[in-house]
């Protein structure tokens, strides 16, 4: 079984990496399929150009046997000039009658949060951390969870 999801998680990193505007793609996986609150995983992101709109998708991959139909994160986002801002986001994974609400694939599920057409300020370095936030010290079944940068489409 655990062959079958690194060959699924390959392929889907690899389709995932196919995309002509990402500017930035990066994945964080947990050890042993737990997400404690004292991992906090963290990207890096270079923005060279503050004219252009973006795109930022966060994917949480989760099993089939994920038991809540949310996870609540801390999204800690600094910039290269200022402080860094801490908020919440929840990112849903289930409906009420406990219908997956993401793409499932087999025992996989992935679920976005997403932050379309955002413009930066600053060109620079721009780190963006996670930390899961919620009453639980441990959340079991949580495969990975990766950002994704691209430009926007114009709409």
């Amino acid at each position: 079984m655990k062959k079958l999801i690194s060959l699924v998680l390959l392929l889907g990193a690899f389709l995932f990496s196919c995309s002509t505007d990402a500017i930035y793609t990066k994945a964080f996986r947990f050890q042993n399929e737990e997400w404690k609150q004292s991992v906090k995983p963290q990207f890096n992101v270079n923005i060279s150009d503050t004219n252009q709109l973006y795109d930022f998708v966060f994917t949480l991959r989760t099993t089939t046997d994920y038991a809540y139909n949310n996870l609540w994160v801390f999204l800690s986002t600094t910039p290269p000039f200022g402080k860094s801002v801490r908020e919440p986001y929840e990112i849903k994974t289930a409906d009420a009658n406990g219908n997956w609400l993401g793409k499932k694939s087999g025992t996989i599920v992935e679920h976005q949060l997403i932050f379309k057409r955002r413009k930066v300020p600053f060109k620079g370095k721009y780190t963006f951390q996670l930390e899961q936030a919620i009453t639980e010290r441990v959340v079991d079944e949580v495969l990975d969870i990766s950002l994704e940068v691209k430009l926007s489409d114009a709409e």
